[in-house]
């Protein structure tokens, strides 16, 4: 088991990532028993159920870093078969399978460190890689409104966090907040400003 999260989606059961396998423990139910031998029944919810396994063949790896949730969604990445996961109400999907397969196949077993993180107030799902196949960190985001990766980013944190709809990463020793419109569009961690650039993809 590489994490354990609680209080998600459905009735508050437990989720255990393990490195090969994403389970659903039942928790927080009443169970009832005989508590000394005789007809004297006790109700307690201090027990853990039957951990039932999603369907699919994903883990989490040794990444338990590249965690981030958000409401009834839980994101993570599988680096040992190359994917970026989503469990959601109808289980497991890679979403890396939308457009950025092969890339993330190629990156992602670079890396030791895979960090994710959500951001509440763009509703997107950032995973950072320091290591890539282009010599460069990169930040690769995933929207849920659109169903796929819709951007590469500038800024590549040592950790990151959403608090009161506020987007917050971490760079060395230094919190950041994003989003700010007192601040120069393009600017991160004080290194100066970046270019933006478009990349349209037209299918015949």
């Amino acid at each position: 088991i590489q994490k354990l999260y609680s209080g998600w989606g459905q009735g508050g059961d437990l989720v255990a990532l393990c490195e090969d396998r994403i389970l659903k423990i039942l928790a927080n139910k009443d169970a009832l028993f005989n508590a000394d031998g005789n007809t004297n029944v006790t109700s307690t919810n201090s027990v853990l159920g039957t951990a039932i396994p999603y369907s699919g063949e994903y883990g989490i790896s040794r990444n338990p870093e590249s965690f981030a949730s958000e409401a009834y969604r839980i994101y993570f990445t599988d680096k040992v078969r190359g994917t970026v996961m989503r469990l959601s109400m109808d289980g497991l999907t890679p979403i890396s399978n939308h457009g950025m397969k092969d890339w993330f196949r190629d990156n992602l077993k670079l890396n030791s460190t895979i960090l994710g993180s959500y951001d509440d107030k763009k509703d997107e799902y950032n995973v950072t890689l320091q290591q890539t196949t282009e010599q460069t960190p990169k930040t690769v985001t995933f929207r849920e409104d659109v169903k796929g990766w819709v951007s590469f980013k500038s800024f590549t944190p040592e950790n990151a966090i959403s608090c009161a709809n506020e987007y917050y990463t971490f760079k060395n020793a230094n919190i950041w907040k994003h989003h700010d419109e007192s601040v120069d569009r393009n600017t991160f961690y004080n290194e100066g400003q970046s270019n933006s650039t478009l990349n349209v993809i037209l299918n015949d």
